[in-house]
């Protein structure tokens, strides 16, 4: 069907005075004695185009009136009462799709709580219009950075016979129903398609360290599956995982890489995002695009874990959460040191090992290992970075320690047997990235079906 995209006629001179076919949904509709108006969009931009009806022409514009019907308007492009404006003088206009009554996107604002409901329709709204418009410049955004840096684009495993995390919390798939007939485990799974035990992949990063150890410089970009009981505002079951790993390269290396990720991504956005980046801002987060230049414009912090928790033991505040050497930050901790302390992202490094996976680099002192978090002010945590262990008999101990069965993680130990380099990388959370840039509180609110505990419409 021929027609031109709404935001070609918003965004150009070139169609005024012009005829013009347009195609869209009804977002609002108003009546009058001689002339009925309506606001199109066609998902194309987040502005919507007027069309001005006639009535003289049009004896009854009652079935193009009612809010969600599908149309295909016919008409003169002329500048528009509002300055810099532009709408339509409709001399046709056909019903591509009627929508009834009952159709539950009115003019009223609806909450984000009740849009959840109806994942299949919230996209029609001006909220998700926005998200879903931002989430794709963000993502062309991150392929943009990587390529120009020399990475290459690889596509690991989704199905898996081993759990990056060493965490217990994969997905299992299998292809045999329930039966009582086996007797073991064992046997159940030596029948199932594999022949052992397969879940949905956690993290790329073991196969991407075997492509970086290769390539030098990859990145990842998928679906990540964590069967996590929570129903925090930022977890769900199934997100978007950005993960590069980087051969020859040590903590500061990654952290340096990460920082300059950030920045391209938010300065892309606000490149090309002006008008969704005004909604958020009107509607979501007082202040977005002073933070979000906020960033551009300063380094940002690096903190040692251990000053962190100084830091924390002496704010004069009543955590919900106790601190103390040794705990994991929580997100009142982690919006504690951006937002009240630094007022910008802040990479706390050196954390634990006791409270990080078995793969990152063990320093000297033997207590922490060389892993920093990402912090940002109003979300917490958006990326998860380390160097990896290189060192064979520290990898082996530290999988030891934690019960792990080195059969299972046989290529990933022979990375370490057979020219083994210092090497580091990152995860990024893509919904997480997109809250930020956003002010979106929820993850359910930045994907197109969120997938939550007891929840996957």
């Amino acid at each position: 069907m021929q027609h031109i995209d709404i935001c070609d006629i918003l965004g150009s001179d070139a169609y005024l005075d012009k005829e013009v076919v347009v195609c869209g949904w009804v977002r609002t509709s108003r009546d009058s004695k001689n002339v009925a108006f309506l606001e199109v969009n066609d998902g194309t931009t987040l502005k919507h185009l007027q069309v001005v009806i006639d009535k003289q022409k049009f004896a009854d514009p009652s079935p193009f009136m009612k809010l969600g019907t599908a149309l295909r308007v016919e008409g003169k492009a002329v500048k528009g009462m509002v300055q810099n404006s532009v709408e339509i003088n409709a001399s046709a206009m056909e019903v591509l799709g009627e929508c009834p009554g009952e159709y539950p996107l009115q003019k009223k604002r609806h909450t984000l709580e009740y849009l959840r409901t109806i994942p299949h329709l919230r996209v029609r709204t001006n909220t998700f219009n926005a998200i879903f418009r931002v989430r794709s410049v963000v993502s062309f955004a991150i392929h943009e950075y990587f390529q120009q840096n020399h990475f290459i684009y690889v596509h690991t495993p989704i199905l898996t016979g081993s759990d990056c995390e060493g965490a217990g919390e994969m997905f299992r798939v299998t292809t045999l129903g329930f039966d009582h007939g086996y007797k073991t485990e064992e046997e159940y799974f030596a029948n199932d398609f594999f022949g052992q035990p397969a879940g949905l992949s956690v993290s790329g990063q073991l196969e991407g360290e075997v492509a970086a150890m290769g390539l030098g410089k990859i990145y990842t970009f998928g679906p990540s599956f964590r069967a996590e009981n929570s129903n925090t505002p930022r977890h769900v079951a199934e997100f978007w995982h950005v993960e590069p790993e980087v051969a020859f390269a040590e903590l500061p290396d990654i952290i340096a890489i990460a920082e300059e990720m950030i920045k391209f991504i938010i300065r892309r956005v606000m490149e090309k995002c002006p008008s969704e980046l005004d909604f958020f801002e009107k509607f979501f987060e007082k202040g977005l695009r002073e933070k979000l230049q906020n960033v551009l414009d300063n380094e940002f912090k690096v903190l040692d874990y251990t000053e962190a928790i100084e830091i924390l033991q002496k704010a004069d505040v009543e955590f919900t959460y106790p601190v103390e050497w040794g705990c994991d930050l929580q997100t009142e901790h982690e919006r504690y040191i951006t937002e009240k302390v630094f007022n910008k992202p802040v990479f706390v490094t050196n954390y634990p090992k006791d409270i990080k996976a078995f793969y990152m680099k063990q320093n000297p002192d033997g207590k922490t290992v060389a892993a920093t978090d990402l912090l940002v002010p109003g979300v917490g945590e958006i990326i998860g970075c380390s160097e990896r262990e290189a060192d064979l008999d520290k990898l082996l101990a530290a999988m030891k320690q934690r019960g792990m069965d080195e059969a299972a993680y046989a290529d990933y130990l022979d990375l370490r047997r057979f020219g083994s380099v210092p090497h580091s990388g990152f995860g990024l959370g893509l919904e997480r990235m997109i809250m930020y840039v956003t002010g979106v509180s929820n993850i359910r609110d930045v994907l197109l079906y969120p997938r939550t505990v007891g929840n996957i419409r």
